[in-house]
């Protein structure tokens, strides 16, 4: 049956235009590929070589961060009004944007499946800021709009059609099973964390009529059940990659079709991962997810997931070891097992490729059993959320808190920055702490925790050492600047900066107090600290200015190499610090007193 694609519409595209339209423009110019003029009532934007201009209004604040009037933003061509066009902007600014011409197709087409997406999710609805702050946490991760908030095409999903999109993408809510297949033991490698066995593992995950159901389909094709691992995939991927690319590993029988699994699980926003909505106490499921991306192929790495558990026993130990990640509410969700199909072909060439990322999985614990009553979890990426008559779910928060927002904030900072900070300058350890990285706990709508995930693939210690060779791999030793960015760039840039932005422009909070608010938690820490010998210093005046865009520019396919990120990242100068010990006041800062 052909999908008429109904959210597709005249209406919902000028919507998700004007929206694209103007983040295109906030984060080329915060990484300084534009240079908006100040002109009489607002800004203007003119295209080198063409006799095009966008005009808008705007507020300006630290970190370069612009916060446009999106009502105000306007298209002229030849001086006369132009509709507002995302792809037709990325066409316009290629030559600013060093986008080559073989990748610009690519592009173009992560921007239109991310307006796609968009509508999507403008036809959809959804619920109130308001409505939010009382709904349980998997209708709050249904309905995120907005995907990463740095990068512009950021909802690209290419190789998801428009039922596919239905089906399986978190907007849209609805629950699905998963496939399982069996793999056979001597080609695929099942990785335990500590105090857990296969037994263990799969009593947890499965039904008895599920084993038993499982089993019997391998007898009855005359295989030994105790031969295979179970394998669970996404649905997508069997239909679309696992049933073509294995067709030989499917036909010698080194893996095989054993049915769906009872429990119905629904994405969550990074898409290849499942929470399990029939037994939310049960494990989350991570699986391979071969739809391209902002600037990744979704797999999952058999070679990554063999040592997946050890890493996070080790973090986990380590969190939980340490008084003031204790004390700050701080908690990781441990990856608990992962298993990892390697017989077939794409294993044995000469180089690796994403052929080798199509059949991997893992378990990650779910918060719901670890909540005592009168907590709430909400995903972090709620804090800079819109609903679609423009209101923030962080301003509905604050409001519903009945405490002041300098209180609110503190309170929030508490859990999530200075964990941040004291993980990185006591143990040299850096997470990958983005709003979807991160679950809050509210109790009375104020943050009192936080738990982390995503720690096998995005963790890495910062200096050589000493770690079980299990762990060996997140070593990833960088200089004293270069540390501080876990925190200029990842906490800072890509989270902050956009929520002090969103409750400065509410009225909830002026911006400058947000800022002073973040100086006194490093500054609390560190006095409560003063034996910590890191020469990291998160009060300096600047930082590198690292670029995310500039990284999907440069290659659509590959932002970076995971085996060498930092040799990867792309910088544009300095940015100040809002925190910077000197208490100079930034131009941002001047501009917003002028105001």
């Amino acid at each position: 049956m052909i999908s008429p694609a109904l959210h597709l519409s005249p209406v919902a595209l000028a919507r998700a235009q004007r929206h694209l339209v103007a983040k295109a423009i906030v984060e080329f110019s915060h990484e300084r590929l534009l240079s908006p003029d100040s002109i009489v009532g607002g800004w203007r934007l003119v295209v080198p070589h063409a006799d095009v201009e966008y005009r808008f209004q705007a507020v300006r604040t630290e970190l370069e961060h612009w916060i446009v009037d999106e009502a105000s933003l306007r298209r002229l061509v030849d001086g006369e009004p132009a509709e507002l066009d995302a792809q037709a902007l990325i066409l316009e600014l290629q030559p600013l944007l060093g986008l080559s011409d073989q990748l610009l197709p690519i592009y173009l087409e992560e921007i239109a499946s991310t307006l796609a997406g968009a509508a999507f999710k403008i036809a959809r609805g959804g619920p109130s800021a308001d409505e939010l702050t009382t709904a349980d946490f998997q209708t709050i991760e249904t309905a995120m709009t907005e995907g990463h908030p740095g990068f512009v095409a950021n909802n690209g999903r290419i190789g998801f059609g428009v039922s596919d999109h239905a089906a399986y993408a978190p907007e849209s809510g609805r629950p699905f099973r998963l496939v399982w297949l069996a793999a056979r033991r001597s080609l695929s490698h099942l990785a335990l964390g500590a105090g857990l066995d296969e037994t263990s593992l799969f009593c947890q995950e499965l039904s008895p009529a599920e084993r038993a159901r499982f089993a019997a389909r391998l007898a009855e094709i005359g295989e030994d059940p105790d031969g295979y691992h179970l394998l669970p995939v996404h649905p997508w991927q069997w239909e679309n990659r696992i049933s073509i690319t294995f067709a030989p590993d499917i036909a010698r029988r080194d893996l095989v079709l054993i049915g769906e699994s009872a429990d119905e699980y629904r994405a969550q926003q990074s898409v290849r991962t499942m929470f399990n909505t029939t037994h939310p106490d049960r494990h989350y499921v991570k699986t391979a997810l071969a739809v391209q991306n902002m600037g990744f192929l979704r797999g999952l790495s058999p070679a990554y997931m063999r040592v997946t558990p050890a890493i996070n026993d080790w973090v986990a130990d380590l969190v939980a070891g340490d008084a003031t990640l204790r004390e700050s509410g701080f908690r990781v969700l441990r990856e608990r097992a992962s298993i990892g199909y390697t017989g077939d072909a794409y294993h044995r060439t000469p180089t690796p490729s994403a052929h080798r990322k199509m059949l991997a999985a893992l378990w990650r614990e779910s918060p719901i059993p670890l909540i005592t009553p009168g907590e709430r979890l909400a995903t972090m990426a709620s804090l800079l959320h819109r609903d679609a008559s423009g209101r923030s779910f962080a301003t509905s928060l604050v409001r519903a808190s009945g405490i002041p927002a300098a209180q609110w904030v503190r309170a929030y900072l508490r859990v999530y920055l200075r964990p941040l900070a004291h993980s990185l300058l006591a143990h040299d350890l850096a997470f990958m702490p983005h709003g979807e990285n991160l679950i809050l706990i509210l109790e009375g709508h104020v943050p009192t925790g936080v738990f982390m995930k995503d720690i096998g693939e995005e963790v890495a210690l910062l200096a050589d050492r000493a770690v079980p060779d299990d762990v060996r791999r997140i070593v990833a030793p960088v200089d004293d600047d270069e540390k501080a960015l876990a925190i200029f760039t990842d906490v800072f840039d890509g989270v902050l900066r956009h929520l002090a932005g969103i409750l400065h422009v509410d009225g909830t909070l002026p911006e400058a107090e947000f800022w002073r608010i973040a100086a006194d938690i490093i500054d609390e820490h560190a006095g409560q600290h003063p034996d910590l010998e890191s020469r990291v210093d998160l009060r300096a005046d600047v930082f590198a200015h690292s670029c995310l865009n500039r990284l999907q520019l440069r290659n659509t396919l590959q932002m970076v190499d995971l085996a060498d990120q930092s040799a990867s990242l792309m910088y544009a100068g300095t940015l100040t610090n809002p925190i910077a010990r000197s208490g100079a006041p930034t131009a941002a800062a001047r501009e917003l007193l002028e105001v």
